[in-house]
């Protein structure tokens, strides 16, 4: 193959472990040459390049740690060209690019220290896929690996897996995509040395302590691809970069935690949004106060580490609060769930819609049904087909009482809407019991925490409203951890000031029979098993608590669809007919489109959907395919019309594309001189088949055959 010659004379480094029954292999020095630090992780066939730059520069008017971290889907790594007529060069990520790349970014942003300004970027790019499993875990280990070698403050390494269930129960990891697909569990577990950074699953009302157990096995089982990385840092002798943190001054933080003195505590425990309010009237007075104290001049400079500094403390006396009086900033007892309302048919002309209220979180979801021809279609480095159930999720500025200009939706837009997507997915009805394709966009109305189990919760109850048979209604929550030392203080439903303050953003979803799906988010250094475990037990109590509300609003999903509904109905072929039904570069199919005004879908299967808002016109689109179809049946009675009169007989048409002949013997009990005689062209005649010879040819009678 020949040699790469490395510019700055830097020698090829490799390290190399077998992980899972294949070689994983970290490379440096081969490409990147001028990034900050850049590896190629191989896997199987899998190759993804790693890349990091850290700025040398510290960003000291930005008040939040700018990190950005990419996936990169390349169509050629897997030997594929883009399905579009129009667009062969790889664009804007797809939804799956976006999904992994914040996959990614979550357990590693908790590595990096609080005030930490310096800009750094990472991109995983996918130069070469196995199809044999998905690269994510793969680009999740080269982003952690070229973050470790830049010498910056990462606390980590990091790595993942994406676990499956076997039949047997045992666990497995980088198995094909049918096992996650058809399985019951898609979990992916992210950890360090010290403990679980990141979970999110996909589940077929799994159990909570299958979960527990699955989060355990992986845990274990990855770090190989921990320690691999650690010795490649420590074989190449990572130089560690200088930086200073951008934290408010000690005088500046001791300046506010003495006026906030007697201000915060009892003074601040009010339901929401009262609570809020009182927040809000606080930050204002401290602001004039400390104004007055430093001067307008010089206080412009320094308002914003002021206002760091308060929302320090705030955060403090929260966690106070909770840790040593077991009381919520809202005045919660630990386990307590803010008041529920919802409402369901409160728009008029839409298919299915609910509104689902907890506290001031508050989503308004709209269920639109269209024929399956209107499915999404996917074209991404891994996976070509259709997407049969959408859930969007959208959340403008208002909803957090922000002046915010509107775009397209953002990771965490795409991020929520898909947990909310995942956590119905298990219990949809199959498109052969309900052949629809489904739309569920939630808008989010306002916020103060756990948005994407309130449009877990809303699209619940607005597909049931829609007539969707929904297997089990699934309900929502989402849990906060607070550490004090090494107790661990778990937190039902939690709002922003908890989420704020505390480690862990935890969120469940699932049925009375078990889990659909999970998100969890550490904002420590990594979580035991046991805290985790124990989380997910108390959740379930919430999410039980949830459910009973959703369900004394719905209980079941309703029998009738919207009248604006359009109704599908489907028929089974035979799939060696689908031809005569679509017809010479669809002829046929365009002309019974434009004579029955249906829309019709086929399947490869020969299953066929017929879509329209007028039962009619359904029922003639099936009566036109079945007579394309249907194949002819010996003794069975026809209503027929005559195509052509011979001297021995007549060719009667009993199906379209379909001719029999009747002898002029069997046309009359007494005796026929001529079948002109009885019947001529156009007649419509009833006839009985009552024999198909060896070549095909159908064998007909007039006599007797209404007998």
């Amino acid at each position: 193959m020949g040699d790469i010659i490395n510019p700055y004379n830097k020698p090829l480094i490799t390290v190399e472990t077998e992980f899972f029954g294949r070689t994983l292999s970290l490379e440096i020095n081969r490409v990147g040459f001028r990034s900050s630090a850049s590896v190629l992780v191989r896997y199987g066939e899998t190759v993804v390049l790693g890349t990091a730059m850290v700025s040398p520069e510290r960003l000291s008017h930005f008040d939040y740690f700018p990190l950005s971290i990419d996936y990169e889907e390349k169509m050629y790594a897997a030997g594929k060209v883009s399905g579009s007529r129009f667009i062969k060069r790889e664009g804007r990520p797809s939804d799956d690019a976006i999904l992994i790349g914040r996959l990614i970014d979550r357990p590693i942003r908790p590595l990096w220290p609080k005030g930490y300004r310096h800009e750094v970027q990472g991109v995983a790019t996918v130069l070469s896929m196995d199809p044999a499993f998905r690269p994510d875990m793969i680009a999740m280990i080269a982003m952690s690996t070229a973050f470790s070698l830049t010498g910056a403050p990462f606390d980590g390494p990091v790595a993942g897996l994406r676990v499956a269930q076997k039949e047997d129960g045992s666990f497995t990891a980088f198995a094909e995509a049918e096992v996650y697909n058809e399985g019951v569990l898609d979990l992916v577990v992210a950890g360090t040395k010290n403990g679980v950074m990141m979970v999110e699953a996909g589940a077929s009302e799994v159990s909570e302590e299958t979960i527990s157990s699955a989060i355990a096995w992986a845990y274990e089982a990855m770090q190989p691809a921990i320690d691999l990385q650690k010795q490649l840092v420590e074989k190449v002798g990572v130089k560690e970069l200088e930086y200073e943190l951008d934290l408010p001054k000690d005088e500046i933080q001791q300046a506010v935690d003495k006026w906030v003195e007697g201000k915060f505590g009892e003074n601040l425990r009010a339901p929401y949004p009262e609570r809020n309010d009182l927040v809000y009237e606080l930050r204002s007075e401290f602001h004039n106060a400390m104004e007055d104290m430093v001067g307008e001049d010089s206080y412009k400079d320094l308002k914003s580490e002021y206002d760091n500094a308060f929302t320090l403390a705030l955060h403090k006396d929260v966690r106070k609060g909770i840790v040593e009086e077991s009381v919520r900033p809202d005045g919660r007892g630990l386990t307590d769930i803010r008041p529920l309302s919802s409402q369901v048919g409160i728009l008029p002309r839409v298919h299915g819609s609910s509104i689902f209220t907890r506290g001031v979180t508050q989503a308004l979801n709209v269920v639109t049904l269209a024929p399956l021809s209107y499915s999404q279609m996917v074209d991404t480095m891994e996976r070509s087909g259709e997407r049969r159930y959408i859930h969007h999720y959208n959340a403008p500025g208002y909803t957090v009482g922000e002046v915010k200009r509107l775009g397209s939706p953002g990771r965490r837009e795409i991020g929520h809407g898909y947990l909310a997507e995942r956590a119905i997915t298990a219990v949809l009805p199959n498109e052969t019991d309900f052949p629809y394709m489904i739309r569920s966009v939630t808008e989010i109305m306002s916020q103060n925490g756990s948005t994407s189990m309130a449009a877990t919760c809303s699209s619940c109850l607005a597909l049931m409203d829609a007539g969707v048979p929904l297997k089990r209604p699934v309900s929502g929550i989402a849990m906060g951890l607070m550490m004090d030392g090494d107790r661990p203080i778990i937190l039902s439903d939690i709002a922003d000031a908890e989420d704020f303050a505390g480690d862990m953003d935890f969120k469940v979803t699932g049925t009375t029979n078990g889990i659909t799906a999970l998100q969890m988010d550490m904002k420590v250094h990594g979580l035991p098993v046991e805290v985790l475990t124990q989380a997910l037990a108390q959740s379930k109590a919430g999410r039980a608590h949830i459910l009973e509300h959703m369900v004394s609003i719905m209980p079941e999903p309703n029998k009738n669809l919207s009248p604006y509904a359009p109704r599908v109905e489907s028929i089974q072929i035979n799939p060696d007919k689908i031809r005569d039904v679509i017809g010479k570069g669809g002829e046929m199919i365009n002309k019974i489109i434009a004579e029955t005004g249906a829309e019709i879908d086929i399947k490869d299967d020969g299953t066929v959907f017929i879509a329209s808002p007028d039962g009619a016109s359904i029922e003639r689109t099936i009566k036109i395919i079945k007579d394309l179809t249907t194949e002819p049946e010996v003794g069975k009675i026809y209503e027929g019309t005559v195509a052509k009169v011979m001297d021995f007989g007549a060719f009667v048409t009993i199906m379209p594309g379909t001719d029999g002949m009747v002898h002029v013997s069997e046309m009359s009990d007494t005796r026929v001189n001529h079948p002109s005689d009885v019947v001529k062209e156009g007649d419509k005649v009833t006839v009985k088949l009552v024999a198909i010879d060896d070549r095909g040819r159908l064998n007909l009678i007039m006599k007797k055959a209404k007998q």
